[in-house]
């Protein structure tokens, strides 16, 4: 008996195997249909989240997943979509400022994985908000990174810059190599056990966030005066 989770992964296998608009066009059923079970996934995981994140509010979790069609404007590889379900359950939904939960299902385990934390460096404003508290707060965010439960899951990523940032000075202290990071996120892959049984992954989903709260709890008191730019 085909399960929920191997319907969505079989429909993303041979998306990236016939990724065509064709193929789109007569296989638009079988989308609705993993698409469908992709969203009462992230519905779920919303709804177990507030448990321990009281700031996540409930939102129809199409609006929190992002499209399978690409932008190939400026792309050399010209395939319509992205063979991938991805959603970030945030306090302000899918943006990703403030600090939320993001799952990414691919065809292949190697490219599944759970992340959190300010994952981009296109906003400068940002940047600039989580060194400046990081600065003012660092032990709390030391404290953070030591927790054994936090080292369990996760080690710290993001780019980094190879000399201390214009503007800020050494401290001195064991805050500064986090001062050099342009960003700050966590990714935890997901394994191919945990990718073929539904129940497993809700755990495993649960678990990890769980882990991870303390983290973007802190992003986010750094970002909270955070606003997006303008469109012009």
């Amino acid at each position: 008996m085909t399960t929920t989770l191997q319907t969505m992964r079989n429909f993303l296998e041979n998306l990236a195997v016939n990724n065509s608009l064709d193929w789109m066009h007569q296989h638009e059923k079988e989308k609705k249909a993993a698409l469908n079970h992709f969203y009462s996934l992230v519905q779920t995981l919303q709804s177990e989240i507030t448990v321990f994140d009281p700031d996540i509010p409930m939102i129809d979790p199409n609006k929190l997943s992002f499209r399978l069609n690409r932008d190939t404007r400026f792309s050399h590889d010209k395939s319509p979509y992205n063979p991938t379900f991805r959603a970030h359950i945030g306090p302000n939904g899918k943006p990703f400022i403030p600090a939320g939960y993001y799952l990414q299902i691919a065809p292949q385990s190697h490219d599944s994985f759970l992340g959190g934390g300010v994952f981009g460096t296109q906003f400068p404003q940002a940047t600039t908000m989580v060194r400046d508290y990081l600065l003012e707060h660092p032990q709390e965010f030391l404290a953070i990174l030591s927790d054994p439960l936090f080292k369990k899951y996760f080690q710290l990523q993001g780019e980094q810059l190879k000399r201390y940032p214009k503007g800020y000075e050494e401290t001195g202290t064991d805050i500064d190599p986090f001062i050099k990071y342009k960003s700050w996120y966590l990714q935890y892959d997901l394994s191919e056990e945990q990718l073929s049984d539904e129940t497993k992954l809700i755990s495993t989903c649960l678990e990890v966030f769980e882990a991870m709260m303390p983290f973007n709890a802190y992003l986010n008191k750094a970002l909270r005066d955070f606003r997006f730019p303008e469109r012009r």
